[in-house]
């Protein structure tokens, strides 16, 4: 024992990943594509900031018609927050993957404070990561996410979340 507490996790709101497609290749096949894969990332993400131990998921079913009433959130205005606040979440996690083609990719993630105001409105974020990646591929795309908790969200030497 090394007389440190270990803090319960803190609660928080798993928005995960929406799409920004600059390619606008609306075909229904890459279309289906495209959401198999958010929903492939949003999975491996909710996995990943549970497994830390630092975070633990508020349930947003309830919240389910307003979440797509506001979606996507990256164009929302930080409406998101009241959601998370509603769902008693100290955290909200949540991200964007940027299509840019078909062969270059950009995902961020971001991990927001909900109950500090931002001199904007928002919440304050107190984690973002971005990473770039080339290929569109389940395997490009997991490995993007899992590159950002690791090394930017939940990096070795900051502080814990559940504190």
């Amino acid at each position: 024992m090394t007389g440190r507490s270990i803090a319960a996790p803190a609660a928080v709101a798993i928005f995960g990943f929406e799409l920004f497609d600059d390619t606008a290749d609306q075909r229904d096949s890459i279309r289906a594509e495209q959401a198999a894969r958010l929903k492939l990332i949003n999975a491996e993400l909710e996995r990943l900031v549970v497994e830390t131990g630092q975070l633990t998921p508020v349930d947003l079913a309830p919240f389910a018609a307003r979440i797509e009433e506001a979606s996507p959130f990256f164009k929302c205005n930080a409406c998101e927050n009241e959601i998370a606040a509603a769902a008693g979440a100290r955290f909200e996690v949540m991200g964007v993957v940027r299509k840019v083609s078909n062969l270059i990719l950009s995902i961020e993630l971001q991990v927001k404070e909900v109950d500090l105001k931002g001199v904007d409105g928002s919440a304050k974020a107190v984690r973002v990561g971005v990473v770039d990646i080339r290929g569109n591929t389940d395997e490009s795309w997991t490995r993007g996410v899992r590159y950002l908790v690791k090394n930017r969200i939940f990096a070795p030497g900051l502080p814990d979340l559940s504190q």
